[in-house]
C-alpha cells in the first residue's frame, strides 16, 4: 500500500513530511535522484527522462501512486508521462494542481469556464526550468482571467538549500525578491514554486512584506493526496515498507537529509 514521493533532491522531504502527518498509516517510500540535481538547469528532454527513470524504481518497488514533489519534474515532464508513458494501472501526480486549487478556488474537475478569482496579481518565484516551461500560467489560464503573473527564476537557491548554506540562501530570496519586486512592485500574492522553498518561507514573507499571502505547496499537497487516496483506495500500491532511495551517495544524502528535516533519516542506494 506504499505511494511514492519523487524528487530531484531533498526539496520533496518537506512534502513528504506533511502527507506523513496527513495520512500516518500509509507507508511512502522517497526517491532522492541527488546525482543529477538540480533540474532546474536541465532541458525538457533531460528533466523527462530523469523522472521517468526514476518513477519506474517507484514503481518497481510496490508504488501505484508516485507524486513528483518536484516543480521542475511536475512542469517539464508530467504531462508527456501522462499522456504516453504511465501505465493504465498506474497513476502520476504533481504539485501544481492543489496550488491553483487554492488560488482559484475551484475543484481541478470543475471545467466552467474560466472566471476572475479575488487575486490579481501573483508573483511565482521558481527554477529556472519551471519558469520557462510556463506551466504555471498554462494551467491557472484555464481556470482564472485576469491575473497577472510575474515569474521570478531563483539561480542558485537549491543548490545552497541542498548544501545547507542558509546564509547563502537567505541572500538570494532577498535579491531574487528585489529583481521580482522591480518588474511588480507589489504583488497581492507570492508562489513559492519549488519545494524547497518552504524551508525559506519567512525570509521570503519578511522580504515580500506582511500584506503579501505566501503560498507553499506541502499542506496543499498533504490534503489533496488525502482526498485523492479517500475516493481511489485501489491506487495504493501493493509495497508495504516506507524507505528512502537516493542515485547520490547515500551517507552524504543521509547527512543532509538529516539537517534539513532535522530528524535522522537513512538513505538507500537506489
Amino acid at each position: 500500500m506504499a505511494v511514492g514521493v519523487f524528487d530531484s533532491g531533498l526539496g520533496g522531504l518537506t512534502v513528504l513530511d506533511a502527507v506523513t502527518q496527513a495520512l500516518p498509516e500509509v507507508p511512502f517510500v522517497y526517491f532522492a535522484d541527488s546525482a543529477h540535481a538540480p533540474y532546474g538547469v536541465r532541458d525538457a528532454d533531460d528533466v523527462y527522462d530523469l523522472t521517468t527513470r526514476a518513477t519506474q524504481r517507484l514503481f518497481d518497488a510496490g508504488c501505484d501512486l508516485v507524486i513528483l514533489a518536484c516543480n521542475t519534474a511536475s512542469a517539464a515532464a508530467l504531462r508527456r508521462m501522462q499522456e504516453s508513458w504511465v501505465p493504465r494501472d498506474k497513476r502520476v501526480l504533481g504539485v501544481f494542481v492543489p496550488l491553483i486549487e487554492a488560488l482559484t478556488e475551484r475543484q481541478w474537475g470543475d471545467n466552467s469556464p474560466p472566471r476572475e478569482v479575488a487575486v490579481q496579481h501573483v508573483a511565482l518565484f521558481a527554477t529556472p526550468a519551471t519558469v520557462r516551461s510556463r506551466a504555471f500560467q498554462r494551467e491557472l489560464a484555464f481556470r482564472a482571467i485576469g491575473v497577472d503573473v510575474e515569474a521570478q527564476a531563483c539561480g542558485g537557491l537549491v543548490d545552497a538549500i541542498e548544501e545547507g548554506d542558509m546564509i547563502l540562501a537567505e541572500a538570494l530570496v532577498r535579491s531574487h525578491v528585489d529583481a521580482l519586486k522591480r518588474k511588480m512592485p507589489d504583488p497581492q500574492a507570492a508562489i513559492l514554486g519549488c519545494t524547497h522553498y518552504p524551508l525559506m518561507q519567512d525570509i521570503f514573507q519578511d522580504a515580500l512584506g506582511p500584506n503579501v499571502a505566501v503560498y507553499s505547496q506541502a499542506n496543499l499537497v498533504a490534503a489533496a493526496l488525502k482526498d485523492y487516496l479517500k475516493r481511489h483506495p485501489d491506487m495504493m500500491g501493493s509495497g508495504t515498507e516506507s524507505g528512502f532511495l537516493t542515485t547520490g551517495k547515500p551517507q552524504k544524502v543521509s547527512h543532509h537529509a538529516t539537517q534539513f528535516l532535522r530528524r535522522k533519516i537513512d538513505f538507500e542506494a537506489a
